[in-house]
C-alpha cells in the first residue's frame, strides 16, 4: 500500500495530478483546495490513501495526515463516498470543517458539490463527537506542499484552540462540548484570541 509520495508535479488535471517519482508518474486524485497549491514542475509531498478495487487502484492525495483522516472519517457517513469527501475538503479547510461540525453548521458543508441539505445535516450530526480529536490532531501537522503555510488557518490560532479544548476537556466537559465552545469563542473573539481568552469565553458559552 502506498502511504506517501514525494516527487515533482508533472501535470495537473481537473481533479487529479500526476506526480513524477523517479521517472514513474502516479495519478493522484486530489481536492480542488490542494490542487490550487500545486504547480507543475515544483516538488510536492503528499500523504496517500490507497483504494484497491477489483478493476482499479486509486490513489488519493492530501497535504497532511489530518486531512487524510478527515477524508476517511467523512466516508463513515452513509451516502458519502470518496468523491463527495474530496468535494467537502475542496471547499472547507480541516479547521473550517471541524468548526462547522462543532457548531452544527450544515449550511457550510452543503456548499460542497454533491452534498444536499439532508446529507449535510447527517454529516454534522454523525461526526460531532469525532471532530474535536481530528481537529486537535491536525493543529501541529505541517503542510506537505512546498511553500504552503503550517496549517490552513495559521499555527497561532490552531495552538490556542487546541490548548483551550484540552483545558476544557480536563475540566470535565466532553470533547464535543469543549470543541463547540471554543469554536463559538473563536467566532466571537476572532483568530487573534489567545488560549486564556478562549477558555474564559468557552466557559461562558458552556454555562448557558
Amino acid at each position: 500500500m502506498i502511504g506517501k509520495l514525494k516527487g515533482i508535479v508533472d501535470a495537473i488535471g481537473e481533479s487529479h495530478a500526476i506526480i513524477d517519482v523517479n521517472g514513474v508518474g502516479y495519478e493522484v486524485q486530489i481536492s480542488s483546495r490542494t490542487l490550487r497549491k500545486l504547480k507543475v514542475g515544483e516538488s510536492a509531498s503528499l500523504t496517500i490513501d490507497t483504494h484497491v478495487r477489483e478493476d482499479a487502484i486509486r490513489l488519493y492525495g492530501f497535504t497532511s495526515e489530518v486531512e487524510r483522516s478527515w477524508f476517511r472519517t467523512l466516508q463513515t457517513v452513509q451516502g458519502v463516498g470518496s468523491k463527495v469527501a474530496l468535494g467537502v475538503l475542496g471547499v472547507l479547510s480541516t479547521n473550517d470543517l471541524a468548526n462547522a461540525i462543532a457548531l452544527q453548521n450544515s449550511a457550510a458543508v452543503e456548499q460542497a458539490p454533491g452534498v444536499g441539505k439532508k446529507l449535510a445535516q447527517r454529516i454534522v450530526a454523525e461526526l460531532k463527537d469525532k471532530a474535536p480529536a481530528l481537529s486537535v490532531a491536525g493543529l501541529n501537522v505541517g503542510s506537505a506542499v512546498k511553500g504552503a503555510p503550517v496549517s490552513d488557518d495559521g499555527p497561532v490560532e490552531g495552538m490556542a484552540a487546541a490548548e483551550a479544548i484540552s483545558a476544557l476537556s480536563n475540566l470535565g466537559y466532553n470533547p464535543g462540548q469543549a470543541s463547540a465552545a471554543v469554536a463559538a469563542a473563536l467566532k466571537d473573539l476572532g483568530t487573534e484570541a489567545d488560549t486564556a481568552q478562549l477558555i474564559r469565553r468557552g466557559l461562558k458559552e458552556l454555562a448557558r
